[in-house]
Formats: C-alpha cells, sequence, structure tokens
C-alpha cells in the first residue's frame, strides 16, 4: 500500500463500441481517469493514459443486423465519435486504440495461446439454445423471452433489464430466436473455460487482506463474490464476429469479449510504445490503477486478475478505484431509451463549455454511491460556482492590475496579517487538496481548489484596493501582487478539473510550464512582468439553454413512449342487443371550463339537439386550454346514469380515446352532424 513507485499506468474502461459516450460514462469512469493522470503529470511523475474502444460482442452485431451494415462498419463510426468526443472534453490519453486492430488481434491470440499451452483451461461441453433456420447457436443476447423471475416478455438470455436479475437463455421461458423468430433448440457444443476456482485462494489473499485500502464497494464486491465461490468462466463463444480462437478445431469460434477486451490495455499499449510496452506492465516498479465503473468490478478485480496470474509474467492492479452510477434527472440513464445526455451532442450544442461539464460530473461524482445529473443544478454550479466565484476573483484581480498599474505586476513592499492568513491559508489547503487527488476523493479535491477561490475573494473585499488606491499605491501594489499569485495558484490547483481554463490563465499571466510543486508559492509571477488583457472565463448560461435540454430529454421520452405503445386488449365480446342499450349522440360544446379544486374533471355544456346538458369529464390534465372545445361536435353517451361530482350532476358521459402518450382527444364526427343525431 505504502510502496513507492517508479512509473504508474492508468487504464479506464474501454466504451463499448457500438454508441457514443453519455455523462454516465465520463463520471464514472474518464473524468476521474483523467484528473488522476493530470494531476501525476504536474507532479513531474512518470506516466501512461491508455484508453481505447471495445469492438466485438454480440450488440455489434446485432446492430449490424438492425441496420443491414457489417459490424466493422458499426465499430468504425463509433470509434470515430467516441475518440473525437474524447479530445474535444480534454480527456488526455497517451493513447486511444481499438481492439480491432492487427496489434490487438495478435495479442490476444497470443494471450490464449499461452494460456493453453501451459494447460490453464478447461474444455467442457453444454448444451446451448441454437437457431436451426440461422444455422447458428445463439450468443445469449440474441435470445429474448419470458423472464421466470418477474414476468418481463421482453427479457435478454444475459439479463432481464425490467427487475435486473442476471439470466442464462436456458432460462427463459418461451425463448425466440432475435435472427429469425423462431424457437430454438437445446444442442451440444463446446468451449474452454479459465477455472476462477483455482485463483480463488490467491485472489483472497492479495484482495481481502493485501488491499483493505480499496474503495468500500470495490472491497465489498471483491468480498462477496469470492464468498460465494467463484466458479469456471468460458473464455471462447460460437460467433463470427471476434477474434478466432486460435487453436485447431476452434472453427466457428471467437475469444469471449470478456477475455478480449481488457487485453486491448496490453495490446495498446504495445501499439504506442513498441518494444519498451513491458516496462509498463510487468515492471514490478510499474503501479497500474484501473478507472472503472462498478459494472465492470468483477472483471477487473476478479478475472482479468486471474488472467494475469495465469500468465504469470504480469503487474495484478494497485488499486481500482471504481465508481457508482450517475442518474439523469432522477431517472436511471437507459441509451436505448436515448435518456442520456450524449458528449459529442454536448458539445456541439454548448460549446466552449467542455470545462463546466468536468466541473459539474465531478462535483456530482457517483464516488461511494448513485449520484444525480440534472440541468437545473448544471446551470447553478456554473452560474454561483464558476462564474461567480472562480471567475469573478481572477476577473477582478486582473481587471484592477490593468486599471491601476497598466497590466504591469507591481512588487511587494510590506506584508501585512491579511496578506499572510491568505498565503497560509493556501498552502493549507494545498495539503488537503493533494490528500484527496493522492487517495481518489476528487469530489473532494475540487471543493477544496474552489475554497482557494473563495478565499481570493475574501481577500479582495477585506483588502478593498479599489479604496486603498486613493491615498497609498504601494499598499495598492502589494494587494494586487497577492491577488495575481493567487490567480497562478488557482491555474495550476484546477489544471486536473478544468484544463481549458487552466491553459487560457497560463497564458493570460505569463507563466509558462507549471508544476504542482508549484503551488502555495507567492512569487509565480515576476513582478514587473505584462499579464495579458482580462478575458472572461465563464460566462452565464440563461434560462433558455437549460430548458432546451430538458425538453430534448421530455421529447425522447414521450417518443419512447409513442414506440412501446400498444392497443389494450379487445373486452369481452358483447351481443348486439346488449350493445343497442348504449344512447351514443352528437352534441356542440357551448362551454367548457376547468371544476374548481380538482385537477381531472372538465364542466361541459353540451347541446344536445332537444335541450343543453350538464357533463363532467376527466379529461382536464389533456387540455389545458379547455376553451379551444368549444364550438366543438363531440360524441357522448345520452343515456348514461347522472351522477354527482364535486357537488355538480352529470348527465352523461363524454367519449374520448386514450393517445399513445397517455393524453385523451374526445371523439368528433369527421363531417359537420347536426347536434342530437345518434351514433350506431
Amino acid at each position: 500500500m505504502n510502496k513507492k513507485f517508479k512509473r504508474t499506468l492508468i487504464t479506464s474502461a474501454l466504451p463499448y463500441a457500438n454508441g457514443p459516450v453519455h455523462i454516465g460514462h465520463l463520471a464514472g469512469v474518464y473524468v476521474p481517469a483523467d484528473i488522476y493522470a493530470r494531476y501525476l503529470r504536474l507532479k513531474g511523475e512518470d506516466v501512461f493514459f491508455v484508453g481505447g474502444s471495445d469492438e466485438h460482442g454480440v450488440p455489434i452485431t446485432i446492430k449490424a443486423k438492425k441496420e443491414g451494415v457489417t459490424p466493422q462498419d458499426i465499430v468504425d463510426r463509433y470509434h470515430n465519435i467516441i475518440k473525437k468526443s474524447f479530445e474535444g472534453l480534454g480527456i488526455s490519453f497517451d493513447v486511444y486504440g481499438r481492439t480491432t486492430s492487427a496489434t490487438h488481434r495478435k495479442t490476444a491470440s497470443d494471450f490464449f495461446r499461452r494460456l493453453y499451452e501451459k494447460g490453464e483451461f478447461v474444455e467442457k461441453s453444454s448444451m446451448q439454445l441454437y437457431d436451426e433456420e440461422a444455422g447458428q447457436f445463439l450468443a445469449d443476447r440474441y435470445v429474448t423471452g419470458t423472464c421466470p423471475h418477474c414476468g418481463n416478455e421482453k427479457a435478454y438470455g444475459d439479463q432481464c433489464e425490467k427487475c435486473g436479475t442476471s439470466l442464462n437463455a436456458t432460462d427463459l421461458i418461451n425463448p425466440k430466436s432475435a435472427i429469425t423468430g423462431n424457437t430454438p433448440v437445446l444442442k451440444e457444443t463446446f468451449h474452454w473455460f479459465l477455472p476462477l476456482d483455482k485463483w480463488e485462494p490467491e485472489l483472497r489473499r492479495w484482495i481481502l487482506e493485501e488491499h483493505k485500502e480499496w474503495k468500500p464497494n470495490v472491497y465489498g464486491q471483491c468480498k462477496s463474490w469470492l464468498d460465494l465461490g467463484l466458479q469456471p468462466r468460458a473464455v471462447s463463444r460460437d460467433l463470427d464476429w471476434g477474434i478466432p480462437v486460435p487453436v485447431e478445431g476452434a472453427e466457428g469460434k471467437v475469444l469471449y469479449v470478456w477475455f478480449d477486451a481488457p487485453i486491448g490495455y496490453i495490446s495498446n499499449t504495445i501499439d504506442a510504445l513498441g518494444d519498451d510496452w513491458e516496462r509498463w506492465w510487468k515492471d514490478p516498479e510499474t503501479r497500474m490503477l484501473h478507472f472503472i465503473g462498478k459494472d465492470n468490478i468483477v472483471f477487473h478485480c476478479i478475472v482479468f486478475p486471474s488472467m494475469l496470474m495465469a500468465d504469470g509474467s504480469f503487474n495484478l492492479p494497485d488499486n481500482v478505484p471504481a465508481n457508482e452510477f450517475l442518474n439523469l434527472e432522477n431517472d436511471k440513464i437507459s441509451t436505448s431509451q436515448n435518456w442520456a445526455v450524449w458528449l459529442h451532442e454536448y458539445l456541439e450544442e454548448l460549446p466552449g463549455k467542455q470545462d463546466t461539464l468536468r466541473y459539474v460530473l465531478t462535483a456530482n461524482a457517483p464516488e461511494t454511491k448513485d449520484n444525480n445529473f440534472t440541468w437545473k443544478d448544471f446551470q447553478a454550479r456554473n452560474n454561483n460556482e464558476l462564474v461567480a466565484i472562480l471567475g469573478n476573483f481572477i476577473n477582478r484581480a486582473v481587471v484592477l492590475t490593468h486599471k491601476y498599474f497598466g497590466g504591469v505586476v507591481p512588487s511587494v513592499s510590506v506584508l501585512e496579517t491579511v496578506d499572510t492568513q491568505l498565503i497560509g491559508e493556501i498552502e493549507k489547503l494545498k495539503t488537503e487538496m493533494s490528500e484527496a487527488l493522492d487517495t481518489f476523493h476528487f469530489r473532494e479535491a475540487l471543493r477544496v481548489a474552489m475554497d482557494m477561490a473563495r478565499a481570493g475573494n475574501r481577500y479582495l473585499q477585506e483588502t478593498e484596493p479599489w479604496k486603498v488606491s486613493k491615498s497609498d499605491m504601494e499598499r495598492t501594489g502589494t494587494i494586487l501582487n497577492i491577488a495575481i499569485q493567487t490567480c497562478a495558484n488557482l491555474a495550476i490547483a484546477f489544471e486536473p478539473f478544468l484544463p481549458f481554463m487552466a491553459d487560457k490563465l497560463v497564458k493570460m499571466l505569463g507563466l509558462g510550464k507549471i508544476t504542482w510543486d508549484m503551488l502555495g508559492s507567492f512569487d509565480l509571477v515576476a513582478a514587473g512582468s505584462h499579464i495579458g488583457e482580462p478575458e472572461l472565463l465563464f460566462e452565464k448560461i440563461e434560462d433558455s439553454v437549460v430548458e432546451a435540454q430538458v425538453k430534448k430529454l421530455q421529447d425522447a421520452k414521450e417518443k419512447n413512449k409513442l414506440a412501446a405503445w400498444k392497443p389494450e386488449e379487445v373486452k369481452v365480446n358483447v351481443d348486439f342487443e346488449t350493445f343497442e342499450k348504449i344512447d351514443i349522440r352528437v352534441g356542440k360544446v357551448l362551454e367548457c371550463s376547468k371544476v374548481k379544486k380538482s385537477k381531472k374533471l372538465l364542466q361541459f355544456l353540451i347541446d344536445d339537439g332537444m335541450s343543453k346538458r350538464t357533463i363532467l369529464s376527466g379529461i382536464a390534465e389533456s387540455y389545458e386550454d379547455p376553451s379551444v372545445l368549444v364550438g366543438k361536435e363531440i360524441c357522448f353517451i345520452a343515456n348514461f346514469e347522472p351522477r354527482k361530482m364535486m357537488g355538480i350532476e352529470s348527465q352523461g358521459m363524454i367519449l374520448s380515446a386514450v393517445n399513445p402518450n397517455g393524453k385523451l382527444t374526445v371523439i368528433s364526427p369527421s363531417a359537420d352532424v347536426a347536434p342530437g343525431a345518434s351514433v350506431g
């Protein structure tokens, strides 16, 4: 735990290349990984940050079939979108590769063959579902059916997305092939398995005894898996998309994506560093960290380490600082339902606000439990913190230096108590920030960085250089020198979090190369040097901006409702004589208004051709302005038994239809019909 390492290898979970990345991925994995990589670089440490796209697996083949393209077309498209998006947000990978590269194919094949030749796999036969028309075994995601736990009729063969239960395809009731829609049959096949149970004692010692410092959510999940007892896990699949199993007799079989993908960290390192790659993976003086989401804990703490143990020549991870999940507007993020904030769209729709997103995602990081992103909070944090605290202090310091000293940094005369207090506070906050960053508490580190900006604002308020300048320019110069030095400290403190802002501030102050050691110093900007013109580093986000984003999400939800809508089952048949008893007529709406103290009821005054009648209808929530119904001809049941609601007697029933979005629409004849006309 306290071992000193010469270098640090940082990996971040490979995003799956069947869609873009969203804010849940960013908050859970990529922003924290980037913060830590930038922090280590500022400290002058040797660090290599590995990323890449995961491009094999069944969901990619399903998407390709739906779109009528090849799996390669799918992964090419999304790899490019993801890579460009990460670059746009400033995620500072040293390499961003892909698992369809020639290097990866060779690396993964060689890895499998080494374990195969050492006898580390067991070969087992089992009965699996087979589509006779398609002529292929069905991977779990190619099977749908009824969940035996909750009755969901659209459960997948690996998991029910409604109740969250993990399944095997053979558990499903009435299984169907996603390829042909046919009922599959059971057929024998064989696969190679990695016997995780063989490595259980070593995993117990390594995790439970040697890494008690791991985050409680990570340590706890690992302990739970180990206490349940590990089982052999298949490393091959019957599929035509992936890396072929590199042994004789394995035709039609590929490496299972969970086995193939983590080797991508190794192959991407090889692609970037060539022969130097082993220093990062095998030298015991290299520390390896895996940044992942909680759904990947078992793969990175148990499965991948078992693979590395079986090989025998690789380092094991020193820490796996996994995060929990981020929700969106109080709902679980769903890529299939388009309930997400996609990074590539954000960068297009809110240009220049990369740091705002990084700030909000870090401030709301789901480090110990699931957390929530809302557009209102996004706006509030930008306006009340980035603009009003951080941006405000820097702007005041630079503007005042230009106003009173023409942009030339003044010299310091005698330091007063208020000055030394600020200097001491920044030094103390640096210590707190370093401790938080070293232990992967990025939310806390960001809060401390913002406290530095708060301290700067308090300093200007207490010293009031705009007043002091009227009688003592020497003292004014000291105050503004301290303020500019504080700005320089903020450039360093915020560089891991807000790299775009930090870069602008470094250039504005003429700092040159910054390092972590410089943080806490108050001679960073030389007296007599010229600083750049003041520039607003952040701008207010107006209500209209966030309202547009909220509407976009609501529109997606409405679209999903429409897509999922199915008409209700037809009710039990009635005979003609029963139907004839219902007297449906056409009436003309003379008046329509909401019933006081009722959310649901509208009060209609109807011309029924013979008289006027009052009818109440529970459709108020579907008509914001009921006056739009005045003058319309509508259908109603004339012989519905009168009843009182809210003290008003209703003399009939308005007929309405339920739309897919849940709203009700009154039924009207398609042509002009005289009030009182019968419908039948």
